[in-house]
C-alpha cells in the first residue's frame, strides 16, 4: 500500500493519495482543484474510487465534491450536514475501501465538532492514521474556529479523544495530519510533515499533559488569531462549492474599464513584487505579492464577496493567482489589468507610490505586523505592533510611519492598507528585523 503526500506550504496543508490495491485509491482531504492527485493517480494507473474530509475545512475549500464529479465517492463527517452528494460517516463505522482494507472512523471532535481521523486498516493490522486536524507533528488542532467561548469546551473533548482513541493506537503507526506549519489551524508547530504515534508520544509537548484541565488551558493560551473567512468557509463547505472543470482563465480588462469597476465596488490588488508596488502602483490598491500564502492573506485582507481585479507582471502566473484565490472562497474575480501598470498609467489613472527605505531611514514611528509569536521572538526596540490581519481595522497612527515584517510582503501590503484609508507619510522597512540588527548593531527586544 502506497501513500503520497500533496503539500501546499502557502496553507500549512497536505493532502494524501493512498493506493489501495486493484488499481485503486483513496484521497484525504483534498483542497479545491486537485489535479496534482488527478495526475499521480493517472501516473500510476490509479482510480481515485473514494475520497474523504475528516472535518468541515475552515482554511480551504474542500477537493472532494470535485473528485466526487469523476465518480469517486465523497465521504464525510455525517455532524457535517452536507448537502451535496456524498456518504455520511459515523463515529465507529468501517468502510470497505478495498479487498482487506478498511477504513476505520474514529471520533475526534475538539478542532471541529464534527470531526473524524480515520484508521485504515489491511487484513485487520493499522497501517496509517489520517488525523486530519486533531493531532498534528509536535502540536494539536486549535479548538477556537466557532468561537472563544467554545474553545475550552473543544479542547476538553480534544483531550479525551486524544487519550482515549489515539494514544491507544501502537507506537509504530505512522500518522498523516492535514494541517501543519504554515497552517493557521493548528498551535505552534514543527516543520516535519508526517509523525508516529509513538514519536508523539513522547515529544509532542501537549501530549506529555495528563490533566485534562492544565491540557485546556496550555492549548487555549497557546492559539494566535487566524484569517477572518475561516469563519464564513465552513457553511460554503456545507452547502458545495461552485464546481469549476479546470481553473478558469482571467479575463483581460482594458485599463478605463477596470478603472470604473474600482471606482464602483472592486478592489484593486496588485500581485507584483514589492519593489514593483513600491516605484509605482495604482492609487487605492492592495499590495499582496503572488507567494505560496497569497490566498490566506487575500482572503484576510479582502473581504469574501468583494469583487476584485488584478494588477499583474507579464512573467507572473495567472492561473496559480486564480487557483489560490478560488481555493481560499473568493469567486468574484472580475479580471486583471491588461497591459500592466504601463497601460493603467498611460491611459491618465491616478497612481501613487510607497517607498521602501533601509535600517538607517526609519520613521520615528515603526509599526511592526508580524505574528504574535514572531513579535515576541525578537523586534525593535520602541516599535509598536499590530498584526496584519488587524491592521485594516486599526485607529490610523498619526504621523510618519515605517511598516515592517520580515521581509517586506505583509509590511507592504499593510501600508497599502493604510493608505487606502487615507494616510499619507508611509514607508516600509526593506527586510526585517534580523537586518535592522545586522546594520545597526543595535540589540533586538523580545517578549511582549
Amino acid at each position: 500500500m502506497e501513500i503520497l503526500s500533496i503539500t501546499d506550504e502557502g496553507l500549512g496543508h497536505t493532502s494524501h493519495l493512498v493506493g489501495l490495491g486493484d488499481g485503486m485509491s483513496l484521497v484525504v482531504d483534498p483542497a479545491r482543484f486537485p489535479d496534482r492527485q488527478r495526475q499521480l493517480a493517472a501516473d500510476r494507473g490509479w482510480q481515485i474510487a473514494w475520497t474523504a474530509d475528516t472535518h468541515s475545512h475552515a482554511d480551504y475549500i474542500s477537493g472532494g465534491p470535485d473528485l466526487a464529479t469523476d465518480g469517486a465517492v465523497l465521504l464525510a463527517p455525517a455532524r457535517a450536514g452536507l448537502q451535496h452528494p456524498h456518504r455520511g460517516v459515523e463515529p465507529g463505522e468501517d468502510l470497505a475501501l478495498a479487498d482487506g482494507v478498511v477504513l476505520r472512523a474514529i471520533a475526534t471532535p475538539g478542532h471541529t465538532p464534527d470531526h473524524l481521523a480515520y484508521l485504515l486498516l489491511e487484513h485487520g493490522e493499522p497501517v496509517a492514521l489520517f488525523s486530519g486536524g486533531s493531532l498534528m507533528v509536535g502540536t494539536v488542532g486549535r479548538t477556537d474556529l466557532l468561537g472563544d467561548e467554545h474553545a475550552e469546551r473543544l479542547a476538553a473533548e480534544l483531550f479525551r479523544a486524544l487519550h482515549h482513541e489515539i494514544l491507544t493506537l501502537p507506537d509504530e503507526l505512522a500518522v498523516h495530519p492535514t494541517h501543519g506549519a504554515g497552517s493557521f489551524c493548528s498551535a505552534p508547530s514543527g516543520s516535519q510533515r508526517t509523525t508516529t504515534i509513538g514519536a508523539e508520544r513522547t515529544t509532542n509537548p501537549l501530549l506529555q499533559i495528563t490533566d485534562e484541565h492544565e491540557f485546556v488551558e496550555r492549548l487555549v493560551g497557546s492559539m494566535g488569531t487566524f484569517p477572518t473567512y475561516f469563519r464564513e468557509l465552513p457553511e460554503r463547505n456545507r452547502r458545495g462549492p461552485r464546481h469549476h472543470d479546470s481553473v478558469p482563465t482571467l479575463p483581460r480588462l482594458a485599463p478605463d474599464e477596470a478603472a470604473r469597476l474600482v471606482a464602483g465596488v472592486a478592489v484593486l490588488v496588485d500581485a507584483r513584487p514589492v519593489s514593483a508596488f513600491a516605484a509605482a502602483h495604482p492609487a487605492g490598491a492592495i499590495s499582496n505579492t503572488l507567494r505560496p500564502v497569497f490566498g490566506s492573506w487575500l482572503g484576510w485582507t479582502v473581504d469574501l464577496d468583494t469583487p476584485i481585479v488584478f494588477l499583474v507582471d507579464d512573467d507572473q502566473d495567472r492561473t496559480e493567482l486564480v487557483r489560490r484565490a478560488l481555493t481560499v472562497g473568493h469567486e468574484n474575480l472580475l479580471g486583471e489589468v491588461a497591459g500592466g501598470i504601463d497601460a493603467w498609467t498611460a491611459g491618465g489613472h491616478p497612481t501613487a507610490s510607497i517607498p521602501m527605505v533601509g535600517p538607517e531611514a526609519v520613521a520615528p514611528t515603526v509599526l511592526d505586523v508580524r505574528q504574535d509569536g514572531e513579535w515576541q521572538a525578537g523586534h525593535l526596540p520602541g516599535a509598536q505592533h499590530v498584526e496584519l490581519g488587524a491592521v485594516r481595522t486599526m485607529p490610523l497612527p498619526a504621523g510618519a510611519v515605517t511598516t515592517m515584517c520580515g521581509h517586506g510582503e505583509r509590511a507592504m501590503t499593510a501600508a497599502s492598507l493604510l493608505a487606502r484609508r487615507g494616510h499619507r507619510h508611509l514607508t516600509v522597512l526593506d527586510g526585517g528585523p534580523d537586518d535592522w540588527h545586522r546594520s545597526t548593531g543595535r540589540a533586538l527586544e523580545s517578549g511582549r
